[in-house]
């Protein structure tokens, strides 16, 4: 059978091609997933792209599986010159606009964060479970990750040293969960960090009110605090994913205290503690500009710190320009520690 997947154009030119390449990526991590070692294609009809591949007859819920890839936007099965439309299943947990609708300066775009996340779910020991699974961005600035997180059915937990930033985050999802009149609940409390104590508010809520009373919920937690301190927020509940875009150092590097400090020493300290926060079989994904932090450093300090990085292959078309200033990559890393 031949499959072809319609991609949404992303609306930077000059961002394009290399957002195709991340598609087929993505595209390719999936279908390991499904235990499918498929040659996948960039083909053009219309004026549309799709990626196109042939594999064995895909059940009901691979095909689901398939649909949540970030830029896809059609499915076919392909019949010479000519498409069967394939139809999408029930749409998301939470509605589309949930990490589209706060703007900043500085924010990681959507579609590029729904891309590590699936990746890293693709890669992860739990790609095809059926419990909620649970993401954790500890650099979450304003909130994107954790929402496109919770859209798709999935828990979050978010930490920044950016206390101004996290409340932004909280003060946006409460007007959220009031404005699409979902029902939930609110609680705030102190978790013990050493000598001082870390803030944490967190969100229960369900897409339905019928869920909410049957218990079937979801929720965001969010802390205002130093990312080595993640182990905290995530002793009591497991985190399956990690998903971390550093920042990129054009206008300022990362602050550690009150002092300047460089990228490396900042995953220096982090790494240790981002694998304590992720359950074995877990996955991390790190996005960072290597034009202030070569792809290679990273890739030794997570050996150091003791991931499994992922590369080679796919993971070596990875990079890309964003702006100027900014030529982007990502590590993918395992948690396999018994």
């Amino acid at each position: 059978m031949v499959y072809t997947l319609g991609l949404a154009k992303h609306t930077n030119i000059r961002y394009r091609d290399s957002a195709n390449r991340l598609s087929r990526c993505e595209l390719v991590s999936m279908l390991r997933a499904l235990s499918l070692d498929c040659e996948v294609s960039l083909e053009s009809f219309g004026g549309a792209d799709f990626l196109t591949f042939e594999s064995r007859p895909l059940s009901e819920d691979e095909l689901s599986f398939l649909f949540r890839h970030s830029a896809v936007r059609f499915m076919a099965e392909k019949h010479e010159n000519l498409l069967r439309p394939l139809s999408f299943p029930e749409g998301n947990y939470l509605e589309e606009d949930l990490p589209e609708i706060l703007k900043y300066k500085g924010k990681t775009s959507a579609s590029f964060t729904r891309m590590m996340i699936n990746i890293a779910l693709s890669l992860s020991s739990f790609a095809r479970s059926d419990a909620p699974l649970t993401l954790l961005d500890p650099l979450c600035g304003k909130g994107t990750a954790c929402f496109c997180a919770l859209q798709a059915g999935m828990n979050a937990v978010g930490m920044d040293l950016d206390q101004k930033a996290v409340r932004e985050a909280e003060d946006y999802f409460g007007k959220y969960l009031k404005v699409h009149m979902l029902k939930h609940s609110v609680r705030s409390w102190s978790e013990t960090a050493g000598k001082s104590s870390l803030p944490v508010k967190e969100f229960t809520f369900a897409d339905s009110k019928e869920h909410y009373q049957q218990q079937d919920t979801r929720f965001l937690r969010l802390s205002a605090g130093d990312t080595v301190l993640a182990p905290i927020l995530c002793r009591r509940r497991p985190v399956h994913l990690l998903i971390a875009d550093l920042p990129y150092g054009v206008q300022h590097a990362p602050q550690f205290g009150r002092r300047p400090e460089s990228f490396g020493a900042l995953l220096s300290r982090a790494l240790p503690a981002w694998k304590k926060a992720l359950i074995p079989g877990g996955v991390a994904a790190v996005s960072f500009n290597t034009l202030t932090l070569p792809t290679q450093q990273v890739i030794d300090l997570a050996v150091t710190s003791g991931w499994t990085p992922f590369t080679g292959g796919i993971f070596s078309s990875l990079r890309h320009e964003v702006e100027q200033a900014v030529v982007r990559d990502v590590v993918f890393m395992q948690n396999e520690t018994l």
